[in-house]
Formats: C-alpha cells, sequence, structure tokens
C-alpha cells in the first residue's frame, strides 16, 4: 500500500483490477463474514449546486451501482447541500439520526465536518470520503488524482500559449475554494508545471467555487493589468470558466485568450467547440462513482477482500493518517479530443453537444 500526503497525489493502478477480474469477486473474506446483506441504506451526500456533474452523473451513477450490488434490496438517502456547510452538517446529522449504515460524503468545508464524521463512527456508521477528503476519522477515500489534474490543465495551457510563452508571459489564475483541499491540490499542481516558465500575475481564491465571483476576480485582474496583457487564465473548474468568459466579454476581448477548466460540463465542451475556453480536465465519473459505491456496499457486509482490491492507495489528511483510497486518473479535454473522451464513455452525446450553432463547429472536429 502506497501512502500519499493530502497535498500529494500519484497516479495508481487500482482501476486495471477491474481489468483482472478482482472487482467482481463475490463472497466474503475468509477472516469477517458478511454483518449485512443487502437490505442496507447508504446515505449519499453530495456539496452544491453549482457543478451539474453531482446531480447529473455521480449520484445517479452511485445509485444506480448500490442498486445493482444489493439486488434492488438496498436503499439510497440522497441530499445536496448547496454549498452550505451548516446545510450539510444537518443533513448527514439526520442521516446518523436514521440510523443508514454507511454515508458517502462529498464535503462543503472539508475541515468543519470532521465533528459529524466524529459523530457517525460513534453511533458505528462509516464514512467513504467522495471526491474530496474530509477531515475525521474517514474509513476510506475514493477521488481523482488531484494535482495531476492540475499538472494536465497547466501543460496544456503551457502548449496553447506555445513555444514563445517565457517569464513575460502573464497568466491570472482563478484558483477554486480555500475550504476545499483539492483546490489546494488542484493550484499545487498546476503551478508544479507553471512556475520559471510563466508569470502568474493575478491569482485568487474563489469562494465556494462561485462563478459569478469568479466573474468578479477576471475583471479585477483585467482592470490591474489591462485585458490585452492577459495573456491566459488558468481556472480550476468549467463554471467558473463560465464567469471568466463573461468578464472578457463585458472587458471588450472579442477573442478569447486560452482558458482552462475542470469536469467537461456540457457547456464547457461546448465554448471549447467555439473557441471561447481552451480545454477542461475529463474525469471518468461512473469510475469514481463506481468505486464509492462498491466501497459502500462491501463495507456494510465485511467483504474485506473486494474492499481492500479498491482501496490499494492510501492518503493522509490534517487529522488522520493511511486512510485506504483509490485515486483515479484523469485526462485533457480539447477540441480535438472530445470525440475520445466524452462521446466514447457515453457522458454526452453527439446530439447533445452539436445544437444550433455549433452543428458547423462539431462537423470541423469530425463530430457527426
Amino acid at each position: 500500500m502506497r501512502r500519499i500526503a493530502i497535498t500529494v497525489a500519484a497516479p495508481t493502478l487500482t482501476l486495471s483490477l477491474a481489468g483482472c477480474g478482482v472487482l467482481g469477486i463475490s463472497g466474503s473474506s475468509s477472516s469477517a463474514a458478511p454483518t449485512k446483506g443487502n437490505d442496507m441504506t447508504v446515505g449519499v451526500l453530495m456539496p452544491d449546486l453549482i457543478n451539474t456533474r453531482y446531480s447529473n452523473f455521480d449520484y445517479p451513477i452511485m445509485k444506480k451501482k448500490i442498486l445493482e450490488l444489493t439486488k434492488n434490496q438496498g436503499k439510497v438517502d440522497y441530499a445536496n447541500a448547496g454549498s452550505s456547510a451548516p446545510k450539510q452538517a444537518q443533513q448527514m446529522q439526520k442521516m446518523i439520526d436514521d440510523k443508514v449504515d454507511i454515508i458517502v460524503l462529498d464535503s462543503v468545508d472539508s475541515h468543519a465536518i470532521a465533528g459529524e464524521v466524529q459523530k457517525a463512527k460513534d453511533a458505528g456508521i462509516p464514512v467513504i470520503a467522495y471526491d474530496r477528503l474530509a477531515e475525521g476519522p474517514i474509513a476510506a477515500y475514493v477521488s481523482f488524482d488531484n494535482e495531476l489534474v492540475g499538472e494536465v490543465q497547466a501543460r496544456t495551457l503551457l502548449d496553447a500559449l506555445g513555444p514563445n510563452a517565457d517569464t513575460s508571459t502573464k497568466v491570472v489564475m482563478i484558483n477554486g475554494s480555500p475550504t476545499d483541499p483539492n483546490a489546494k491540490q488542484f493550484k499545487a499542481g498546476a503551478m508544479s508545471e507553471l512556475n520559471g516558465k510563466v508569470t502568474v500575475a493575478r491569482s485568487y481564491d474563489t469562494k465556494d467555487w462561485n462563478p459569478k465571483i469568479a466573474q468578479k476576480e477576471t475583471t479585477q485582474a483585467v482592470d490591474a493589468m489591462g485585458k490585452d496583457n492577459i495573456a491566459a487564465v488558468y481556472s480550476a473548474n468549467d463554471a467558473m470558466a463560465g464567469g471568466i468568459v463573461k468578464a472578457l466579454k463585458a472587458a471588450g476581448v472579442t477573442k478569447m485568450p486560452p482558458i482552462t477548466g475542470q469536469d467537461a460540463d456540457l457547456d464547457a465542451v461546448q465554448r471549447i467547440l467555439s473557441g471561447e475556453q481552451y480545454m477542461t480536465v475529463y474525469k471518468p465519473y461512473p469510475d469514481e462513482a463506481d468505486a464509492a459505491a462498491q466501497m459502500a456496499v462491501f463495507k456494510v457486509q465485511g467483504k474485506d477482500i473486494q474492499f481492500d482490491a479498491l482501496t490499494a492507495d492510501s492518503v493522509d489528511s490534517p487529522t488522520n493518517k493511511g486512510i485506504p483510497a483509490q485515486l483515479v486518473t484523469v485526462s485533457a479535454l480539447t477540441a480535438k479530443t472530445i470525440k475520445s473522451t466524452v462521446v466514447a464513455d457515453g457522458i454526452y452525446t453527439v446530439s447533445d453537444i452539436c445544437t444550433g450553432a455549433y452543428k458547423s463547429k462539431c462537423s470541423a472536429v469530425g463530430l457527426k
């Protein structure tokens, strides 16, 4: 088992287990009999509605897998906090009071939720941290390789700037929420690629990943630097990239500089086609959500062999060490790779993407 600090992420080989048939093992470990059958309740807590992936992909995929694994006998108790840490704490407390069997938690504020994680453990309810590593006694963690996300964003941004980019090239960074530990990893990964190659002229940590705040921050950067002096904008996700584009258009920018993103939101994919956004990071949500669903079911049923196969990595949070984990790899999505990523994986159909004004752009990149 490899140990990875919360500020460092490393590529994982755990996904290859599926190809070897390990993830399809049935039955329980000989050292631990199942603690419960299929009649379980899995609590699922998602953090916000700003990022459409949670309601459109993560939760539906997770629910479908849980029902499949429990032969439709299991139940899923779902709640979305709408970016409110206090609301999420209340939602989690209700799940504890309702005595769900396990909780899959994507935290709004990884530090603030630690008390509820401890309460869940005290009540005998394991908590699996999903996408963001919450503090407290987490039973397991599944997420993407977050530093790699930042590295991919920055490398693709540098490719877009071309060989003439140097330390006189000015980049604005619109980073994620300071309460999200993933945002720190994205930023660290990006800076590991950008340092010494370009100048980060302005950098902002954006509360709640809010696109309106990102728009204001971009306007501040334009006012301070001048619109013609911004060579590129590093945006940590797609929702904020949308706000960045609005700010640049309002400032009179007609040809967008390279802008990054993350999550492969549909409107971001369309912005990439139209040239308003250069790239996004494609994260295979089915892999992450399936892994979380399997972890939850196997944990409740005491299937240690299967659970251990899913968590061959290890991470440290500020409060706990050696948390069993799976870190899923990611890839860059540009106009040239739309077909081989989100279309090939069934996230979107060509008809979803190629609407109205985007039809001619789709034809130009072979989307038919």
